[in-house]
């Protein structure tokens, strides 16, 4: 059985969840004896050292690949089944398809989402779930909204978590800690957030967190580091910092190589993480395969994400997020709690599972 999977989000250079679950999911597909042929199509040629053991089709096109030229694809020469784990089913495809929802954020803060991008965000996924043969749900949260918010079948939804990047470990040595502190400009302890910059990551409360543990219990020195490529909205966040008189001690270093992760969070004295809304939520378990303290939101899937692994706290409760940084800022025995549930947490999540769990649906499929 060809199996047909639109890789084309699995190689960006600067991968962010979605892009990152797709290529770390097809290396896991390939990596299993399924007996299945796999057939992955690109808009640009991947590195060729991504994908072993794949059939590759590079099928450039100018604008709206999806729409037109994997439609065309499919016409031409479909596959048994196509399989879209980060973007939209295409309007020509073969009769079998899996599509994977990562979550429905834009439906309960619409206001933050460019009104086009949450339009396209709605149709495009009532889309998935209405055509689709069969919907992956990141978590348990998601198959709810999808149920409902769209009517989706419940038996038409199967979770399968996410995985981590299991090369991920805590970085030991001081000297290589020490040296990616420098390179950010972080001159002593720090709280680190990791995603993207906009409106429902709720990063103007965390902010506003900060700034009244300043001026509490917190050592001056300690810095509040927001990582993340710029999303939409972000220069409001600039503004607030300003105003507050934090530039010197809330640094924005902009999108944090890969190679820097693990020493940037082994490093922190916890991630803090203070989404509105999240369909998984992997910087929770990069934090703790790395040794890193967890501070996040009670909000969607979060709490059934990090387990036991974290401090949980309201998003919407400022008073709440200055506490939980401030016991982490001044408690030792607690941050090593955490990192011990947060090892523990951990072996509930792997790629090769979720690889399993979409390989059980494709030959449920086809049975």
């Amino acid at each position: 059985m060809i199996i047909g999977i639109d890789a084309s989000r699995a190689i960006s250079p600067r991968p962010t969840g979605t892009e990152i679950y797709s290529q770390r999911l097809i290396q896991a597909l390939l990596s299993i004896d399924s007996g299945h042929r796999f057939r992955l199509y690109f808009r640009s040629p991947p590195a060729s050292d991504l994908f072993f053991g794949a059939e590759v089709r590079v099928i450039p096109f100018p604008r709206l690949w999806t729409h037109l030229r994997l439609s065309w694809e499919m016409a031409r020469r479909p596959p048994d089944l196509l399989f879209v784990p980060a973007h939209v089913l295409p309007p020509i495809r073969p009769p079998l398809t899996l599509v994977t929802v990562h979550d429905l954020g834009y439906l309960y803060f619409p206001h933050a989402h460019p009104l086009l991008q949450r339009l396209y965000l709605d149709l495009s996924t009532r889309w998935n779930a209405y055509t689709a043969t069969h919907v992956l749900a990141d978590s348990e949260a998601t198959k709810a909204d999808l149920i409902a918010r769209y009517r989706t079948p419940p038996d038409k939804i199967t979770v399968a978590y996410p995985g981590y990047d299991d090369t991920l470990a805590p970085v030991r040595d001081p000297a290589a800690i020490a040296a990616v502190k420098a390179h950010y400009g972080i001159e002593g302890a720090y709280f680190l957030y990791l995603g993207t910059l906009q409106p429902r990551k709720n990063l103007a409360r965390l902010i506003d967190a900060f700034a009244a543990l300043r001026s509490g219990t917190l050592k001056p020195e300690t810095y509040l580091v927001l990582a993340g490529r710029r999303g939409w909205l972000y220069a409001d966040l600039f503004e607030r910092v300003r105003r507050l008189g934090l530039e010197d001690r809330i640094l924005f270093p902009g999108y944090i190589p890969e190679a820097d992760k693990p020493a940037l969070l082994s490093g922190a004295l916890a991630l803090v993480f203070p989404s509105l809304y999240e369909g998984f939520g992997l910087p929770v378990l990069e934090a703790q395969a790395c040794g890193c303290p967890v501070i996040c939101s009670t909000a969607a899937s979060l709490p059934e994400v990090a387990g036991e692994g974290a401090l949980l706290v309201d998003p919407l409760d400022v008073a709440g997020w200055a506490e939980a940084m401030g016991r982490l800022a001044t408690d030792p025995a607690l941050r090593a709690d955490l990192i011990e549930r947060g090892f523990a947490n951990l072996r509930r999540f792997s790629w090769r599972q979720c690889a399993r769990t979409v390989l059980s649906v494709v030959d449920a499929l086809v049975a």
